[in-house]
């Protein structure tokens, strides 16, 4: 068991056990949490585990990847390698278009960092060479202006540093980071330039996500030693360009790669519920993994929960650790005919209790995970991150419907076969919406309706 931050009851660090439980209780209710860790004065007074997920596997974090890109660039900045205030046509000049506009010509690293490039909209056909497509792109205002979400301006920086010290983000990071942390070895996407992808495609395990929350809460300091400048934490985690109005979490102001909230927290974000949560007024960290469509839900339990139990007292109670996401049910049928389907994200072949899915021959049975690996590297699978995966399924009236879960990510699966023979697969990614593919039994051709291959908020 990955172990980087020392355990502690909860009671001994000013937190209600009771608080806690109806913490994990709250989160056990939404569609789904993944992984729960909850730090306080250093010590991990929670922790929860929502099977089939395994806290011991690297998830997907999705945007809190971009966290980590802001701490390469702070200790690239820091070593002397480019400054805030260097121009990225400078930095990126073979990713510069042949006519620069003034705008872009302003365009500095700072803009890069806080989302204020100037871009109306994200830019969304990255094409083979990314930067060279955000820099392409049209600048409607003036850098420094206008907050937009633009994770092309993450992967810029990815680039950046990458051209600057001769080594990708994530060799770059493992000795100045990881390795001091104690993070086991870790895996990030590229781009089809060979670039660590920067604003998505980190996996990491959830010990290692409240790691980082401690390192940042202790502004840098690690065992005694300094990893990242305190100043660089202060600036990547303060409000540095307004992001909106309104009550919420998602408009309280935005730094570098790092979002505020409410109850002066901050928080490294993810897409479908990768959190890291630090509250520095209450010496606590919560990090937490899923794969939720709605991201504000379990903001709203923490802030419910836990900001009034602080340093008060209760009535000490179990706190649940480990938790079950329900297989769907349904039943077998022995005599049921087999079906084939050869399609895009899947070969497969059910028959009676068995499913053999791209060569891995399964009994899937309703009311169990049936446990798999796809695969054998812990990257990007098709339309997933990771190599292993949970089914369980049956017949539901004249339906067989079996779902699969990726244990390493956010998706989920549904394929469903028909009494007439055809099969829908659903792909559930969260507040983007579902993917269908649909096929008839025989020499299928899949229709896909509404495809995305990049999913990086």
């Amino acid at each position: 068991m990955t172990t980087l931050l020392p355990r502690s009851r909860p009671e001994d660090q000013g937190v209600p056990s009771a608080a806690l439980a109806r913490l994990v209780h709250a989160l056990d209710e939404i569609d789904h949490v993944h992984t729960l860790t909850v730090v306080r004065h250093g010590h991990v007074v929670a922790e929860a585990t929502w099977a089939p997920y395994d806290r011991e596997l690297p998830h997907a974090l999705y945007s809190v990847s971009k966290s980590f890109t802001a701490m390469a660039v702070g200790l690239a900045v820091d070593e002397g390698r480019f400054g805030l205030d260097d121009r990225v046509i400078d930095l990126l000049p073979d990713a510069a278009p042949a006519v620069i506009s003034d705008r872009l010509a302003s365009l500095r690293v700072r803009h890069l960092l806080t989302m204020s490039t100037g871009h109306a909209e994200e830019p969304r056909d990255w094409g083979e060479d990314w930067s060279a497509t955000l820099l392409a792109s049209d600048l409607a205002y003036d850098p420094g202006t206008h907050w937009l979400y633009n994770t092309p301006a993450t992967y810029a920086l990815s680039e950046i540093v990458q051209r600057r010290t001769g080594l990708r983000l994530n060799d770059y990071l493992r000795p100045r980071l990881f390795e001091p942390l104690g993070f086991d070895e870790s895996w990030w996407e590229q781009s089809p330039t060979g670039v660590d992808a920067g604003g998505f495609g980190l996996m990491l395990r959830a010990e290692e996500l409240a790691a980082f929350g401690q390192l940042l809460l202790q502004r840098g300091r690690w065992q005694g030693r300094t990893l990242v400048p305190a100043e660089w934490i202060d600036l990547a985690t303060s409000a540095q360009i307004s992001n909106g109005t309104g009550e919420g979490d998602w408009n309280r102001g935005y730094g570098f790669q790092f979002w505020r909230c409410r109850h002066d927290a901050y928080r490294a974000d993810g897409a479908f519920g990768q959190y890291v949560v630090v509250m520095p007024e209450h010496d606590a960290v919560i990090a937490m993994s899923g794969g939720l469509a709605d991201m504000q839900v379990p903001l709203e339990a923490i802030w419910r929960e836990l900001m009034p139990a602080w340093d008060t007292q209760e009535a000490p109670t179990a706190v649940p650790t480990h938790l079950t996401i329900a297989p769907p049910g349904g039943e077998l049928r022995e005599d049921a005919a087999e079906f084939r389907y050869e399609g895009p994200i899947a070969h497969l072949r059910i028959a009676g209790d068995t499913l053999t899915l791209d060569g891995a021959e399964l009994t899937v049975v309703p009311d169990r995970w049936t446990a798999a690996r796809l695969g054998d590297r812990p990257g990007r699978r098709g339309f997933w991150y990771g190599d292993r995966f949970v089914i369980a399924g049956g017949w539901v009236a004249d339906a067989y419907v079996a779902h699969l879960r990726t244990l390493q990510d956010a998706v989920t699966f549904r394929l469903e076969l028909s009494s007439t023979g055809r099969l829908t697969i659903t792909r559930d990614h969260g507040f983007t919406g579902p993917d269908v593919w649909a096929g008839d039994p025989v020499g299928v051709q899949s229709s896909v309706a509404d495809h995305h291959s990049v999913v990086s908020p």
